[in-house]
C-alpha cells in the first residue's frame, strides 16, 4: 500500500503511518505557498484505482510513483501561488460522488469521473473541509458543503475547525486532518483534544468504523493522506 501525507506531519505521526505501506513525504517549493506546499490534496485526487496528479508535481515525485507502478494521470492545469490555483485538485471524490466547486475542477478529474453524480459546493477547498466515510456519511467543517450534501439525501456532521492546527494560519479543517482507507479513520492527532472530538468518534463508531489516532496532541492539518492500493 502507498500513502502520501505531508513531510511535516508530526514524527510520531510518520512512523505510525510506516508501518502500513509506503509513504511518499511530500514537500515542494516554488510551487504555492509554503502552507499547503507539502498537501497531498492540493496536489492529487484519488478517483477509484488512479491517481489524478497536478502536472507540476516534482519529477522526483512523479518517479516514486512510477517506480511503485502507480496509474496516474496528469492534469492540464498547475498548481499556482494563488488562489483559485491552489484549489484544481482539491475534490473529494467517492464510488458515487464527484464534490467540488465545478467551476475549478481540472479537466482530468472531469473526464475520469463522466458516470459520478456531481454535487456543485461553493467552497473549492473540498477535500480540505470534507472527508467521506463509509455508507454516502461524511464530516465537514464547512456550512456551505453541509448544506449542499443534506440537500442531496446524504448523511452528514459538521464540526467546527478551531482547534485544528495548520501552521502559518489561525487553523487548519477537519478533512485536511484525516484520511480513511478500508473501514479506518486515520487521523493526525487525537480526538480527545480537539473540542468536537467526542462527536466525531461517535459519529464515526456509528459507521462501525475503526478510528486510528496517528499521534498525540491537537489535530494537524496536513492537507489530507492519500491511501492508493
Amino acid at each position: 500500500m502507498l500513502i502520501i501525507a505531508d513531510n511535516r506531519i508530526p514524527d510520531k505521526a510518520k512512523q505510525k503511518l510506516l508501518e502500513y505501506g509506503n509513504v511518499i513525504f511530500l514537500e515542494t517549493q516554488g510551487i504555492t505557498y509554503e502552507a499547503i506546499s507539502g498537501h497531498p490534496d492540493i496536489f492529487f485526487c484519488k478517483i477509484k484505482e488512479d491517481l489524478v496528479i497536478a502536472p507540476n508535481l516534482p519529477n522526483k515525485f512523479k518517479k516514486q510513483l512510477k517506480d511503485l507502478r502507480v496509474n496516474f494521470i496528469e492534469g492540464d492545469r498547475s498548481v499556482g501561488t494563488k488562489y483559485p490555483a491552489t484549489a484544481f485538485y482539491n475534490a473529494v471524490v467517492t464510488q458515487k460522488y464527484l464534490i467540488h466547486n465545478l467551476k475549478y475542477t481540472d479537466s482530468a478529474i472531469k473526464n475520469a469521473t463522466e458516470n459520478l453524480i456531481k454535487i456543485d459546493v461553493n467552497q473549492a477547498y473540498t477535500r480540505c473541509n470534507l472527508l467521506p466515510l463509509n455508507k454516502d456519511s461524511f464530516i465537514t467543517s464547512d456550512r456551505g458543503t453541509e448544506k449542499a450534501l443534506l440537500q442531496n439525501g446524504l448523511d452528514v456532521l459538521y464540526v467546527d475547525s478551531l482547534d485544528i492546527l495548520l501552521p502559518g494560519f489561525p487553523n487548519g479543517f477537519f478533512g485536511g486532518a484525516c484520511g480513511v482507507y478500508e473501514g479506518k479513520v486515520f487521523v493526525l492527532g487525537s480526538l480527545d483534544r480537539y473540542n468536537n472530538g467526542r462527536r466525531v468518534r461517535s459519529f464515526i463508531e456509528r459507521l462501525e468504523m475503526e478510528i486510528i489516532e496517528l499521534c498525540e496532541g491537537k489535530l494537524f492539518d496536513g492537507g489530507s493522506l492519500i491511501f492508493y492500493v
